[in-house]
């Protein structure tokens, strides 16, 4: 029955029937870590564990849902279901709508995203009417957040060294600020999800018998990812296994790249404090990459002081080189990794699927966004607009949520005029005002609008009772109906469709087929969760689909599209070849993390994680000059380079290139042989087509004062064009150039490589 295990190798296996008292699984990467965890939770199945008495806990609901069916696979499909396995917020949601009376939240209370959490923030600064530009609501929500991770709640935070550094940062209605948005969240019956680990440390904190309930549930607790937990998921963690002590931890220190949003490293590099009795099982086989790609990151990640001691390897091919390239500015990087991914794709036969572009910050992906699009080559951009972010389907899923919970607000705020009611936002502002006055909700002021707000004119009065009327309809539904039914009847109602229908333009079709595949979505929901039991209702869809997040959207369509991504977005990925980008010091790493040791140490296990990421090859690349706040600047290449043993390196190009050339510390490639390997071909090609070009340009255009208006160029990547204008003197002379296949363009002389057309 539990033959499966014989699929694992050594280790694996200890680290799977070894399943009392505390473990530690230290995961390197690529080393199987989801088949240990899941291949562990199915053979305490096969040895009586009851699947009830299991907590298993993930940071995706994918990775629950991937998990689960391999259980399904490996035991059976009931066992699997009937686990406690999730994400932490899923899971801890559960627990709180069941001890609901002991919170004082409805059990059907709403989860707000976080733009819903942003526009309450919002709305709290302007009826106290401060400076909006003082306290943005972005930056008032992340302090409310980090907070509320750091479990202070308002009093608390009165007392804390967070206010005072608003203080002294001249913002110190901060703390009233939160005292207002938890107090509006509470009166509309629902959390957001820092509240959702608040309010279970909590729980557990004010009330001993329940937390003992739970303790005495939960036999086994298994955590994956844990180097990415943060203080409150460690502390509600520390608690439900303080009895049993059965708690297996998976993760890797050398990935722990989350402390921006509260990930403690400390809670993994801690574990054998906590349970000095723990086991530890050190996952140290590579699966995934080639050696070259697995030695190198080692000799990079062992510079980390902080840190878990193993050895990482693989028994894959050796491997190539990781290449390593400098280029001029920014906009030729982009040029370079399209063109090599390009020729890769011919030559290599491989699939736009097999490519990742990863760099460190959101502002870089529009130069090769740009690149990819001059050469027809398909992308996406990894942790987008979430599908469940989109307005046409938070519309939808508003009406859903103000059915099950009339007291949400934002829901209401959201629909109460669309589509148009002819209830202005006037009528809404004198609403909210008297719901505040009364503390109650805005559908409870709606209802008594007579008595609480009799400045709204009688026949807007007329309207808000009619909406409340046309809610109520559906409302009495809900046991009658499933949730696809209902929200079906309940949108066709609203004219929603209707209106999408009535002009169709693009953006409208769009609008449709997104709602459709909501539509989809549900509809699957309810078939996957039926039971004997009776329907499976909204509130279970709603509760479900509130908590999932962006790595939980994969579309179809995007199937087959070159992966673009901040590096932070692409763990737990993998692809045949990744280009980390823009390597250079001041962007990675970043100029924030010089103060302390602790920061740069994060910086390098990101630069681990990209690297790690690639199954054969890597391509690393930095800028001699970025385009940065408004101006082109100088730029060095990040000294993260220089701390991989240069034995694994293939230097291209750039300040380096010529830096190891002199060393002679190996063979560095030259752009001139054409005595490469094939397999380099593709990357190094690139570069050479672009050193050509170079080459090519007329050495005049050294002297930026050759270039007259009326002349003919040619550049590189816009092709030939005609000289407008001059604007500027010196050394940062900018020349307007109508191109006639991509239209006008302003480049800054020195930096555009011209080539005179004669």
């Amino acid at each position: 029955m539990n033959d499966f295990i014989n699929d694992l190798n050594d280790i694996q296996r200890e680290a799977v029937i070894n399943y009392n008292g505390p473990s530690l699984i230290i995961a390197g990467a690529g080393s199987g870590k989801t088949r240990v965890l899941t291949y562990r939770i199915a053979y305490m199945l096969t040895q009586g564990i009851a699947p009830g008495s299991v907590m298993a806990l993930t940071f995706t609901n994918k990775a629950a849902k991937e998990m689960k069916e391999r259980i399904a696979q490996l035991v059976s499909e009931n066992e699997s279901r009937r686990l406690w396995m999730g994400t932490f917020h899923s899971v801890f949601a559960r627990i709180l709508r069941l001890e609901a009376e002991a919170t004082g939240y409805p059990s059907n209370y709403s989860i707000y995203d976080t733009q819903d959490a942003k526009n309450v923030v919002k709305q709290v600064i302007r009826d106290m009417q401060l400076d909006d530009l003082t306290y943005k609501a972005n930056d008032v929500y992340g302090r409310i957040s980090s907070a509320k991770n750091d479990l202070l709640t308002p009093d608390l935070y009165a007392d804390s060294a967070m206010n005072k550094e608003d203080t002294s940062r001249r913002r110190p209605q901060i703390v009233e600020i939160y005292r207002q948005y938890a107090q509006r969240c509470f009166k509309a019956g629902a959390m957001d999800f820092d509240d959702i680990l608040l309010n279970t440390y909590i729980l557990f904190r004010k009330h001993p018998e329940i937390l003992d309930k739970y303790q005495r549930f939960f036999r086994y607790i298994l955590v994956d990812e844990y180097q990415d937990t943060n203080s409150a998921q460690y502390l509600i963690i520390k608690k439900l296994a303080a009895q049993r002590n059965n708690i297996c931890v998976v993760g890797d220190d050398a990935q722990s790249i989350y402390a921006f949003r509260g990930a403690r490293i400390e809670n993994i590099l801690n574990f054998r404090n906590d349970y000095p009795n723990y086991q530890i099982f050190k996952l140290e086989r590579n699966y995934r990459s080639t050696q070259v790609i697995v030695n190198a990151a080692n000799s990079l990640i062992e510079k980390n002081i902080n840190r878990i001691q193993k050895e990482v390897f693989s028994e894959n091919v050796e491997g190539e080189q990781i290449r390593v390239t400098g280029v001029n500015t920014d906009q030729e990087e982009g040029y370079v990794v399209a063109a090599s991914i390009l020729e890769m794709k011919y030559n290599q036969r491989l699939a736009n699927k097999d490519f990742a572009i990863l760099y460190r910050t959101n502002a870089q992906s529009r130069i090769f966004e740009e690149a990819l699009r001059n050469r027809n080559i398909p992308y996406k951009i990894y942790g987008g607009l979430s599908f469940y972010e989109r307005k046409e389907i938070k519309d939808v899923l508003a009406y859903g949520r103000l059915l099950v919970n009339p007291k949400d607000d934002e829901a209401f705020h959201r629909v109460i005029n669309f589509p148009a009611r002819g209830i202005g936002n006037t009528t809404i502002e004198r609403l909210a005002k008297a719901a505040n006055t009364a503390g109650i909700s805005l559908w409870e002021a709606a209802i008594s609008a007579e008595q609480l707000a009799p400045d709204i004119a009688p026949a807007t009065r007329g309207k808000l009772h009619k909406f409340i009327g046309f809610m109520n309809e559906y409302a009495e539904k809900q046991n009658i109906l499933n949730a696809y039914e209902l929200l079906l009847e309940l949108i066709n109602a609203t004219e929603i469709i209707s209106l999408l229908k009535a002009e169709k333009t693009p953006e409208n079709i769009s609008r449709l087929e997104n709602i459709d595949e909501l539509l989809n979505a549900i509809q699957t929901f309810v078939k996957e969760n039926s039971t004997n039991d009776g329907i499976v209702g909204l509130n279970q869809y709603l509760a479900n689909v509130s908590l999932l997040t962006n790595a939980d959207n994969d579309k179809p369509e995007d199937h087959d599209k070159v992966t673009v991504a901040t590096v932070h977005q692409s763990k737990g990925l993998e692809f045949d070849v990744v280009y980390v980008v823009g390597l250079e010091e001041n962007l990675f790493p970043s100029q924030m993390s010089f103060m302390y040791e602790k920061d740069l140490e994060e910086e390098r296990r990101l630069f681990y994680v990209a690297i790690t990421r690639a199954r054969k090859n890597v391509f690393l690349s930095y800028a001699e000059v970025r385009f940065r706040y408004g101006s082109m600047s100088a730029s060095a290449p990040s000294r993260f380079i220089n701390e991989i043993d240069p034995k694994f390196l293939e230097f291209a190009g750039g300040s380096l290139a010529k830096s190891f050339k002199t060393k002679k510390s190996k063979p560095v490639y030259d752009f001139g042989r054409d005595n490469y390997s094939p397999s380099l071909k593709p990357f190094n090609s690139a570069l050479n087509q672009a050193n050509a070009e170079k080459l090519h340009t007329s050495s005049q255009n050294e002297n930026t004062q050759i270039i007259k208006p009326g002349m003919m160029v040619e550049h590189v990547r816009f092709g030939i064009g005609k000289v407008l204008a001059l604007d500027g003197n010196g050394a940062d002379i900018k020349a307007t150039i109508h191109f006639g296949d991509v239209g006008q363009k302003q480049l800054i002389l020195k930096f555009a490589k011209l080539k005179i057309i004669k």
